[in-house]
């Protein structure tokens, strides 16, 4: 396993596997979001998205949090964690990427912590996680899609609930309204991330990296508009792939030892 340092530490990467995991440093601020982790956690995730060791990305946090949104004692002096004349280049907080990004979510996840686990491709939470949205109680508005995103994952009356009243959300509720894929005791998140990762990773790859750009494209979309843009995307992958007797043999056995692993 190698392990690359960003922004001082305050966000490491480390690659096993297949597996890039991204994970937020600054511990006795609860991960909270300094000028430097702003600028770290985009360096760090590009570095992976470069390296073609790296199937899967994985973003976590240094216990006891996943990340408490911006660093309030820096907002509240100098402010460079949130500049409106230094606009980001990408939309959201991650730059544009191909790979899947799973959420572990080992503690609470607040505000901007929630955008970055809303920003993920889905999330699994220890049974320690909380999530809120306290936007509207410091007195800030959401710059990365949680508007957008956060409705698409629990419907747009639970959303304005947690916008408006700020409250928290704890794992079990979170599963219950789809906002996280699933809830495993705390000391099983990795182990069971890693496992979900592995999977992925045995998959073939364009495939899933075409899969991940069919969603994204299709999710902003109306569910007409959604079927168009699925199908036209479907023929030029048929058009670009080749499917030889032997990849599909090779696929075909892949998949019949997965099962025969799983079931046992």
């Amino acid at each position: 396993m190698t392990t690359t340092e960003f922004g001082n530490g305050t966000v490491l990467s480390e690659v096993a596997e297949g597996v890039g995991v991204i994970t937020l440093n600054r511990p006795e601020a609860r991960n909270a979001l300094s000028t430097e982790v702003l600028e770290a956690l985009p360096e760090a995730l590009r570095s992976l998205e470069q390296d073609d060791e790296v199937n899967v990305l994985v973003l976590t946090g240094n216990d006891p949090a996943f990340c408490a949104g911006l660093d309030l004692r820096e907002l509240g002096g100098s402010g460079g964690n949130i500049n409106p004349d230094q606009p980001s280049t990408f939309l959201g907080p991650f730059p544009e990427h191909t790979k899947p990004l799973i959420g572990a979510i080992n503690g609470v996840a607040v505000t901007g912590g929630l955008e970055l686990a809303l920003a993920c491709d889905f999330l699994i939470a220890s049974d320690r996680a909380k999530f809120a949205d306290t936007h509207a109680r410091v007195g800030v508005m959401p710059g990365w899609g949680l508007s957008v995103l956060l409705p698409q994952a629990i419907g747009v009356r639970r959303a304005r609930e947690m916008s408006l009243t700020g409250n928290y959300l704890d794992a079990a509720t979170a599963a219950e309204w789809g906002l996280v894929n699933r809830v495993v005791p705390h000391e099983l998140l990795m182990p069971t991330v890693e496992a979900i990762a592995q999977d992925i990773c045995s998959n073939d790859q364009e495939g899933v990296r075409q899969m991940i750009n069919t969603y994204e494209r299709t999710s902003s979309s109306t569910v007409e508009d959604g079927w168009k843009i699925e199908a036209s995307m479907g023929r030029d992958w048929l058009q670009r792939t080749s499917f030889s007797p032997e990849k599909v043999a090779n696929r075909r056995a892949e998949i019949q030892n997965r099962g025969r692993a799983q079931s046992s």
